[in-house]
């Protein structure tokens, strides 16, 4: 039987790779927009992510060094942003530690019940992240990005996978190493994605800040071994949801739960996890979530968790206070990952973190 004691094994990155990039052309994504059509900013670019990412978190050196090293970091990722390729860059708090123009929220990850937080694969003062239509397209991308980036030094690395990416009822959605379906509390449109995911000029944020974006990754351990010995009807009441995503009521999964005529939890538990992340289902949580499956080997495979939000306290972190106690805790292990922020388009933000 897969243990905890198991789970709490964390190993190291992998080390960075090298290589050359092959030009890549304009392809269709899955809604049938091309990836160059770049109306929003690319971490929010399409209802459906890419299928294939790499994330790579750096440790910047030396203050004289910083804006150096994002200015080359922001140049090299916009080389390759296009085409079969979407990337971008977000920001750690270390980035702004002799700055007054820190974004409100941003700080150190801090380490939530449960989480056992490898420092090898933890925070980072800037992320790179890659997406592509392709493994192939994304690792020749990431190679074209270190050799512009020789000083760097790389903190961690994480691939990932998005099995069965798709649009379905308008919502980009995608099969998690548990084998459910996951995205179907994201938004289904352009708009309401900008609405979750974008600073506003309210908000009390600095100026530059507007138009960018809360980022939180959270690299979680799945105990699959374990989680297969449970029958699936155990593992819908844990989740909440039938693995395709109906509502154990029968409620399909386009529309809204009433967990309120539910108030003992017979159909759907108290303690299941959707219920949990937003027990009221006419206001969802404001997070646009990207997450990507990643396999370390046979004893090791789980979740890159990734979302988008205006405000961290309102998005993530009021989820993540709920969601203490959950069924779904005892089959899962947050190892890695951390806080960071997205800059909004243009290169204002550089300036901000010099000053």
């Amino acid at each position: 039987m897969t243990s905890r004691r198991k789970l709490l094994t964390v190993s190291a990155a992998t080390a960075a790779g090298a290589g050359g990039l092959t030009a890549v052309g304009v392809t269709s994504l899955p809604n049938g927009s091309s990836n160059r059509q770049k109306k929003a900013p690319a971490h929010l670019r399409g209802v459906v992510p890419l299928p294939y990412a790499q994330f790579i978190s750096f440790d910047i050196t030396g203050e004289s060094e910083r804006v150096d090293a994002l200015r080359a970091a922001h140049q090299a990722i916009m080389a390759i942003d296009g085409g079969s390729v979407a990337a971008w860059l977000a920001l750690g708090e270390g980035v702004f530690a002799s700055s007054t123009n820190k974004p409100r929220h941003l700080k150190r990850m801090p380490s939530f019940a449960g989480d056992v937080l490898d420092p090898v694969r933890s925070h980072g003062d800037l992320i790179l992240h890659i997406t592509g239509s392709s493994a192939r397209v994304v690792q020749q991308a990431v190679e074209q990005t270190l050799r512009a980036l020789p000083q760097q030094q790389v903190r961690w690395r994480a691939d990932g996978t998005r099995p069965e990416n798709r649009i379905e009822n308008g919502r980009g959605l995608s099969r998690n190493p548990f084998h459910f379906t996951e995205g179907h509390g994201n938004p289904g449109t352009a708009a309401e994605i900008t609405e979750r995911a974008t600073v506003r000029d309210y908000q009390g944020e600095p100026s530059w800040a507007i138009g960018g974006s809360y980022e939180v990754i959270r690299i979680i351990r799945l105990a699959t071994d374990f989680w297969g010995r449970d029958t699936i009807e155990e593992q819908e009441r844990i989740i909440g949801r039938r693995k395709e995503g109906r509502w154990l009521d029968g409620t399909p999964s386009t529309e809204r739960a009433i967990f309120a005529a539910d108030p003992h939890g017979k159909t759907t538990p108290l303690d299941a996890h959707v219920r949990r992340a937003a027990p009221d289902r006419r206001n969802p949580p404001p997070t646009v979530r990207r997450s990507y499956n990643y396999h370390r080997g046979p004893d090791e495979q789980g979740l890159i968790f990734s979302c988008f939000q205006s405000d961290l306290k309102k998005g993530f972190e009021a989820v993540q206070r709920r969601l203490q106690g959950e069924a779904l805790a005892k089959y899962t292990l947050t190892v890695g990952g951390g806080y960071f922020f997205v800059p909004p388009p243009g290169d204002a933000w550089l300036r901000a973190t010099a000053d």
